[in-house]
């Protein structure tokens, strides 16, 4: 491992989770001294990868990380595969739409489809949820044993309301009902008032390599079978897409 490199992927990562924060912030976080820290964080901010902000003289994230992001979207075969079906899917539903992948304890919503109603949204790319917390986390963990335990071996699940599912027991529990199913279900476990129905997502070695969900308001909760099913068939088809020859339920 080279270590220059692996600090300043450190110090990314630490901003990815904070948004904002002080040179000597980040020297805590990272446990290295803070002329170090001011060296790697200085040579991010010429690459763009890492602005300072004037007020505040805190570091945020850069432009040049969306634009890597952006490229690294754009070779995403299951968000290609997946757009037309997740804009149909809202279509018939009346909800919003997310297709997500997971990244180590994260789900990174990589296509977001607003409600068809024409209401004003925020656009969601790139917005990380904790997997635990998450349907989309839940579809896809139910299938990935191996990535399952890892994150149960590592610090406490986080808990983002007071309905996240957090005893790794209990998680377990539902991770066993979605592979039964194929469906799984978050209520408040993200944020409040907002539920999410979601489905994996398979490619053609068999493998989850994503999943899809409504959004769906609290008030509106629990759905339909009709919204269900929506998931369920949605879900089928991109991994029939993805060369899958089988699909769980």
């Amino acid at each position: 491992m080279i270590q220059s490199v692996d600090r300043a992927i450190r110090v990314l990562t630490a901003l990815q989770g904070a948004r904002r924060m002080s040179l000597s912030e980040l020297a805590e976080r990272l446990e290295l001294p803070p002329p170090t820290v001011h060296g790697i964080v200085r040579t991010l901010v010429a690459h763009g990868m890492v602005v300072q902000d004037r007020s505040s003289s805190r570091y945020q994230l850069g432009p040049a990380v969306l634009r890597l992001g952006n490229v690294y979207l754009d070779t995403l075969e299951l968000r290609s595969r997946s757009m037309a079906w997740a804009e149909e899917l809202g279509r018939r539903t009346g909800f919003a739409v997310r297709v997500g992948v997971l990244m180590a304890e994260d789900v990174v919503i990589i296509h977001h489809e607003p409600r068809p109603d024409g209401s004003r949204q925020m656009p969601e790319v790139g917005i990380v949820i904790p997997a635990n917390a998450s349907a989309l986390g839940k579809a896809m963990l139910a299938f990935l044993p191996d990535e399952t335990d890892v994150l149960l071996a590592g610090p406490p699940l986080r808990s983002m309301t007071g309905a996240t599912v957090a005893d790794p027991d209990e998680f377990r529990r539902q991770l066993a009902d979605v592979r039964k199913t194929g469906l799984a279900f978050e209520c408040d476990e993200a944020v409040l008032g907002e539920s999410c129905v979601a489905g994996a997502v398979f490619d053609s070695t068999g493998l989850a390599v994503g999943a899809v969900a409504v959004v769906v308001p609290t008030t509106e909760w629990p759905v339909s079978d009709a919204v269900t099913e929506a998931v369920r068939t949605t879900a089928r088809t991109i991994s029939r897409e993805l060369g899958a020859t089988r699909w769980p339920g």
